[in-house]
């Protein structure tokens, strides 16, 4: 088995249990493609499910504080080294997550370059909405031609920044870019249809909150870390620091969180079909058949 296997979907599509049984059962390990869940303690609200994994080796899950900002510069090299460390042993590398920007970036071998922070930019753009951010960010990468920040990965006024500081450094500063080569893979994505999809969202989100969610991010904020910090990451982290914060009642929270997961699921398929439009070939398996079926037409395909 030369190339690596790469497993894809959107949240909730079961992409997790597929990829440990198939390493499992080819002698693999999994690197996750997971933005959040690279984060110590910030298990319930990412869904990091390890006791799916059983003995099956993964990597890049837990490697860094709540309250830093890991990015795509970061996740790049690591990816590449954990690579290069499972290849030298003989193992196959098994991509597993539903990060895109993430996933396309180490597939295409992205030339990316470290990108301080700007404090006077971050200064002008206090106080700008959202919707007034996102349009500024389309307009820069309209400029630098650029895929790399999709809504997927901005849903949060500081992400929002954090990326029109990447594109206007990168907009300024056209200097040489670390360079990393693509990697070769069979792409295999998990299709789910949409109302199933939306049924196991719904029943998920009651399962996390009952599982002790919010109690996970009040630890968090109790260790002395900000609340913007942890809004900054999204989804599950903003709307329960929300209600914590006292911003919205507990059904109001349970409510945007429901919808934002939903668009959220739109999106990372919005992000996967834009990628076979740019030149990725993705062979997509029913979320329902039996484990033993995808597992074993991922094995033909491989």
């Amino acid at each position: 088995m030369k190339k690596m296997i790469t497993i894809l979907g959107p949240t909730a599509s079961g992409k997790t249990p597929v990829a440990a049984r198939l390493a499992a059962e080819i002698g693999g390990e999994i690197i996750s493609a997971d933005s959040r869940q690279v984060y110590r303690r910030m298990d319930i609200g990412t869904g990091k499910d390890l006791g799916d994994y059983g003995s099956v080796p993964y990597h890049l899950i837990d490697i860094c504080e709540p309250g830093t900002k890991y990015n795509l510069f970061q996740y790049q090299q690591d990816f590449y080294d954990v690579y290069q460390d499972i290849r030298s042993r003989g193992a196959v590398p098994i991509l597993c997550g539903g990060t895109g920007l993430y996933i396309e970036a180490v597939l295409k071998g992205y030339k990316l370059s470290p990108v301080p922070q700007n404090q006077p930019l971050r200064e002008s753009l206090e106080g700008k909405s959202l919707e007034e951010l996102t349009q500024m960010l389309a307009e820069l990468k309209a400029r630098n031609g650029s895929n790399m920040h999709n809504t997927t990965d901005v849903d949060s006024c500081q992400r929002a920044i954090r990326a029109i500081e990447i594109e206007t450094y990168n907009l300024e500063h056209p200097t040489p870019c670390r360079e990393l080569p693509p990697v070769d893979s069979v792409i295999i994505g998990i299709s789910i249809d949409r109302e199933l999809r939306r049924e196991k969202i719904t029943r998920r989100l009651k399962a996390r909150l009952e599982e002790g969610m919010v109690d996970e991010v009040q630890a968090l904020l109790d260790e002395g870390i900000a609340p913007d910090d942890l809004i900054y990451y999204g989804l599950e982290y903003k709307f329960v620091t929300e209600y914590l914060t006292g911003q919205c009642s507990y059904d109001e929270m349970f409510q945007r969180l429901e919808i934002a997961i939903h668009q959220f699921a739109k999106r990372q398929m919005t992000w996967f079909r834009g990628m076979e439009r740019r030149g990725f070939h993705i062979n997509w398996i029913d979320a329902t058949l039996p484990m033993e079926e995808k597992v074993g037409s991922i094995v033909r395909l491989i």
